[in-house]
Formats: structure tokens, C-alpha cells, sequence
């Protein structure tokens, strides 16, 4: 398989094999990022399709900085984000079914993590969309936070704030949760085993 270098010297030459081998490569990382941003299967294929469009009729001048992968993640959060600044509604919330990769749990383990899944996806998705995006990159993308700072044009230290911020922000959200989770859960267990 050609290394990113050589793919981009073929797609710039206006090989479509090329194109199709850098979407087969990325496709994935780039949908789960939309999706971890965005929590709407439509809306992330879109966003991932305009992205590689947008890439596409780069032909010809495109120049390589950096690596190809964090030019495209970059690219998908800048789409998302000017999605969320064009929204003028409340975000949407999740469907109550939340797809988890099939493992070989228990169903009992599976029912739980499922639902720790979800409450993650839920908190998450309601800190700030800057502080999300940060998280998302760094711990779901692998990517450092000077590359993250090279790839959105802010400054590393408003990088590591954000992630931080988020981090607490994230921390805090999921503690209330499960607080609130248990105080449910001991409220069913009271009402169903009468003093």
C-alpha cells in the first residue's frame, strides 16, 4: 500500500484510485469522529462526504503539511463545528439505543456497560463543544496536543486548557449521574420492598 506521500503525488496528478485509497483509509476515523461530535448518523456521513469533496477539487495543488490523517480530522471538525454554530436549536438527544461493538459479555454485563456508555456519550455531549472536540481528537484520534493546536490554529496552550476544562467538566457530569443513577435505583428498591 503507498505511503501518504506517494498517494498524494498520484491523487495530484488526478489518479481517482488514489482518492479512493485515501478514503478507504480514513473513512472510518473520520465518521467516528463525526459521530462522537455530532451523535446523528446523517449528519456525520454528510459532514464526511462534504469533507472529501471539498478535499477532492484539492487536486492538482494540495500540498502535504504534516500528516494527511490530521488534515482531514481538522477538516471534519471545522465542518462540524460550523454545523453547531448554524444551529439554532437545542442539541437533539440521543436515541435511547446506543450501538456498543458486540463483545463477549454477559447480558447483564452488556445491559451495564451499555447504559455507562450512554450516560458517557450523553454527558459528553453536553459540555462545550470546543472543550468535546479536544477530548475527542486526543483520546479518540491519538493525537498529540500540538498537533491538535497545528491542526484547528489555535495555540497549544488553549489546547491544553480545553482539555483540562473538559476533563473536570466531564468528571464532574459523569459523578452526578451515577449520583443520580443510584438515588433512582435505591428509590425503586425502597418502593418495592415496603417498611
Amino acid at each position: 500500500m503507498p505511503d501518504e506521500k506517494q498517494l498524494i503525488k498520484q491523487f495530484n496528478q488526478g489518479s481517482k484510485d488514489a482518492l479512493c485509497q485515501i478514503y478507504q483509509r480514513y473513512k472510518n476515523d473520520l465518521y467516528g469522529f463525526a459521530m462522537s461530535l455530532l451523535h446523528d448518523v446523517q449528519t456525520a456521513e454528510d459532514v464526511v462526504h462534504d469533507v472529501f469533496v471539498s478535499f477532492a477539487q484539492k487536486s492538482g495543488h494540495y500540498t502535504l503539511k504534516g500528516k494527511l490523517r490530521n488534515y482531514l480530522l481538522a477538516s471534519v471538525a471545522n465542518r462540524t463545528r460550523d454545523l453547531w454554530r448554524h444551529k439554532s436549536q437545542k442539541e437533539r438527544p440521543l436515541d435511547e439505543t446506543v450501538a456498543m461493538p458486540t463483545t463477549q459479555y454477559s447480558p447483564e454485563q452488556y445491559k451495564m456497560l451499555t447504559e455507562e456508555y450512554a450516560l458517557l456519550q450523553k454527558v459528553l455531549s453536553t459540555i462545550p463543544y470546543e472543550q468535546r472536540q479536544i477530548i475527542l481528537l486526543h483520546l479518540h484520534q491519538d493525537l498529540t496536543f500540538r498537533q491538535i493546536a497545528c491542526a484547528l490554529g489555535i495555540s497549544i496552550n488553549t489546547v491544553q486548557s480545553r482539555y483540562r476544562y473538559g476533563l473536570e467538566k466531564l468528571s464532574t457530569l459523569l459523578k452526578e449521574g451515577y449520583k443520580n443513577e443510584s438515588v433512582q435505583t435505591n428509590r425503586g428498591l425502597d418502593s418495592a420492598n415496603p417498611a
